[in-house]
């Protein structure tokens, strides 16, 4: 077993502290920010002693297999708002109407679990979106909406390694379509808002894609590929509506995430980018 220390704090006497306290047989640098720890102990009372330093010094950790590999999987599933991307679109398109206190409370207790019913929240604040000039949606996108750090070196890795990316959101397509091209995303998926005479009617089209919907479009492309996800695929967010989805794929991870959403992931990523991903794996680390 190896263990995985990144973060921008990083020194080497960190990682040199703690690998003496899983009997790391060697330390490699795979950068500025991030170590190798090469044939750790990870018992139960290792692993929670790594958890607890790695806390104190501001660090994220993982411990994985030797051996580890991108190549190995085959589908990469990622939410959009806050994982993917810096914002919560649908917060930053009800600051146009003056709503945006309203629609971000609901936002975040969603996001936090507290919940249960994704749609019923969804049309609450879709519902508080009516009269929005359409336009205002670009707005969002070319002012407001960036890559989160180490989108675009995560998604590249992985097409490089032949891993089908898979964008899924709660959020809208207006900008899963313009980031799936942007991107050259696999496949993308979320809810259409409804928009007459160049407005917003308040109404979401269809069926809304809420967690179940994520965990099914990330079996469903498995299947197409004859991809097992419990065992060849990765999948990536923040919130509580990307749990179903994370359950379903062999590696989850948490993306500065709510802590439900890092208690129940495979591994976290709360000061690291999206490309600290990339430093688990020896096919595509910084060493």
């Amino acid at each position: 077993m190896n263990l995985i220390l990144q973060g921008p704090g990083l020194t080497l006497s960190q990682a040199e502290t703690i690998g003496n306290l899983v009997h790391a047989r060697s330390v490699v640098e795979l950068g500025p920010a991030a170590v190798r720890l090469v044939g750790v102990e990870a018992d139960d009372a290792m692993r929670q002693l790594v958890a607890e330093h790695s806390a104190a010094a501001n660090l994220d950790f993982a411990f994985v297999p030797a051996g580890y590999r991108l190549a190995d999987f085959r589908v990469l599933a990622m939410d959009m708002d806050s994982t993917l991307i810096n914002i919560e679109c649908i917060d930053e398109i009800a600051d146009a109407v003056g709503v945006k206190p309203q629609v971000a409370a609901i936002t975040e207790a969603a996001m936090r679990g507290e919940i249960a019913d994704f749609a019923d929240s969804l049309r609450r604040r879709v519902a508080l979106l009516e009269g929005v000039p359409a336009h205002a949606l670009e707005t969002v996108y070319t002012e407001r909406l960036r890559l989160n750090p180490g989108a675009e070196a995560l998604v590249g890795a992985a097409h490089a390694a032949g891993v089908t990316t898979l964008l899924v959101s709660g959020g809208f397509t207006f900008f899963t379509q313009r980031l799936q091209a942007r991107l050259a995303l696999g496949a993308a998926h979320a809810n259409e808002l409804d928009i007459v005479d160049g407005r917003l009617t308040g109404r979401v089209l269809g069926t809304i894609l809420d967690a179940e919907g994520k965990a099914a479009h990330l079996r469903r492309l498995c299947a197409s590929l004859g991809a097992d996800p419990r065992h060849q695929a990765i999948a990536i967010g923040d919130g509580a509506n990307d749990l179903r989805m994370m359950a379903e794929a062999a590696v989850s991870v948490a993306y500065r995430a709510k802590p439900a959403v890092r208690a129940a992931a495979t591994y976290s990523l709360s000061v690291s980018g999206l490309d600290g991903v990339l430093n688990w794996f020896e096919d595509t680390a910084g060493a």
